[in-house]
């Protein structure tokens, strides 16, 4: 089961979430979490990998190894944006700044719109 919370925490990670986030979306305790992604606790229970799958969108069997998901692999389209930004020069951590511009500006959006409505 050591697997298990090393593909919990890479899934997380690719979704842009932190373990607080997952813990609070999933409805489980964020300790427990953490335990499980260390491997200090080995053995999760069906029905916390089924919260955690359902708040992840992926199946359960992704997170046993059973299978893979999906819904992460990239489109044709998304690789060749990538392939471009790559090419163009652009840094993983240029990349996440982007991401956490678009995440700001939408945040703002959603703050002037409840301003608007008060």
């Amino acid at each position: 089961m050591e697997a298990v919370g090393k593909r919990i925490r890479e899934i997380r990670r690719q979704k842009g979430l932190s373990l607080s986030e997952l813990a609070e979306l999933a409805g489980v305790s964020k300790s427990y979490l953490s335990y499980i992604e260390r491997n200090v606790q080995k053995n999760p229970s069906l029905q916390f990998l089924s919260k955690i799958s359902d708040t992840l969108d992926i199946e359960v069997n992704v997170l046993l190894g059973s299978e893979h998901d999906p819904k992460s692999q990239l489109d044709e389209e998304w690789k060749t944006l990538i392939e471009k930004a790559v090419k163009e020069g652009m840094s993983k951590e240029e990349f996440e700044t982007f991401q956490d511009y678009i995440k700001f500006t939408k945040w703002k959006e959603s703050q002037e719109g409840r301003d608007d409505d008060n």
